[in-house]
């Protein structure tokens, strides 16, 4: 390369980024044609006709781990039609977590989709999972879709259960737009991306038993499969269905009640008052749903009994004259 005095450097930067986007495009007009070819698209348009994704032309924000679940979002996305922005949340727990972002940007990038990096700080404190997740929605935009697959459901579902949830636990991950792969099996998902040929990240905390859902995934759910004597989990995300459906009618009904005055509290059937105090205590939260337990007691706060009481998850709930109030936790 000539060197020109001030400009070698540039020269440099340019030629760089001129042989990065060669290669960029390169990659693009082979993975589009990948997905394109008969076999690949013997597998990726039949998930696509399960999949809730937006209308041809909308945009819409992907959350990209860079495992086989979230990639294959972002596949099935860009092959829907859709704008695509690929956001990758760095929580900077693992040793050399930010280079994870580079696999998402290539990915992103060859499929024609936008491209964020996105890092978060993790506050001390127990349930490393929960404060992850939490840091990371704090970050990413409203409605962004995550690649949460029928396993993951059924996965939340047992969850629900083991917390004594409720129904609302148990309807888990509604179906739409922010959860458009609610329908396609994880399996699925890994084989998409190996068809297409595209490296995705195996992170290895997900093999680890210290977290519940792993517990779950790892071994709950394969003995129930045992005892059930088949595949327990498109039965597991069917009754998530069923309760959706229950909870949203009963969520209707539950509207004429005020669950912050006590006296439409005490005056409503016990379960609509149930359904509306459980309303209430999950508004603008982004964790799970309170479990039955604490629901009980802020209805026990509501007949006097108590004049507040701590409810999962970091909520205080608090009586006086006649109107209940809710604080975080400090």
């Amino acid at each position: 390369m000539r060197s020109y005095p001030g400009h070698t450097v540039s020269l440099q930067l340019f030629a760089a980024n001129v042989i990065t986007l060669v290669y960029v495009e390169s990659n693009k007009l082979t993975l589009l044609r990948r997905l394109r070819l008969p076999e690949v698209k013997e597998i990726a348009d039949p998930l696509l006709e399960r999949c809730t994704f937006p209308s041809e032309g909308s945009h819409l924000d992907c959350a990209v781990s860079g495992g086989p679940d979230s990639v294959a979002l972002l596949i099935l996305a860009v092959h829907a039609g859709c704008r695509v922005t690929a956001i990758h949340v760095d929580h900077g727990i693992r040793e050399g977590s930010e280079n994870e972002a580079g696999l998402v940007r290539d990915i992103a990038h060859a499929l024609g989709a936008e491209f964020k990096a996105m890092s978060v700080q993790i506050g001390s404190g127990p349930n490393l999972e929960a404060r992850a997740r939490e840091a990371r929605f704090s970050v990413l935009p409203p409605g962004v879709a995550t690649g949460h697959t029928m396993d993951d459901q059924a996965e939340t579902v047992m969850i629900a259960l083991l917390r004594g949830s409720g129904m609302d636990g148990i309807a888990a991950m509604r179906s739409g737009i922010r959860h458009p792969l609610l329908n396609v099996r994880r399996s699925e998902t890994v084989k998409l991306c190996n068809m297409l040929g595209i490296t995705t990240f195996d992170d290895p905390t997900n093999m680890s038993d210290s977290f519940q859902r792993n517990r779950v995934r790892h071994h709950l759910i394969p003995l129930c499969c045992d005892i059930a004597g088949r595949d327990v989990v498109p039965l597991l995300a069917r009754h998530a269905q069923l309760m959706a459906e229950e909870s949203q009618l009963l969520d209707e009904l539950s509207m004429s009640v005020d669950p912050t005055d006590v006296k439409s509290i005490r005056s409503a059937d016990r379960v609509l008052a149930r359904r509306a105090i459980r309303r209430w205590l999950r508004s603008g939260d982004k964790g799970y749903p309170p479990d039955q337990a604490g629901v009980e007691r802020v209805l026990a706060v509501a007949n006097g009994l108590f004049k507040g009481t701590d409810v999962i998850p970091g909520i205080h709930v608090s009586r006086s004259k006649g109107i209940l109030s809710k604080s975080d936790i400090e």
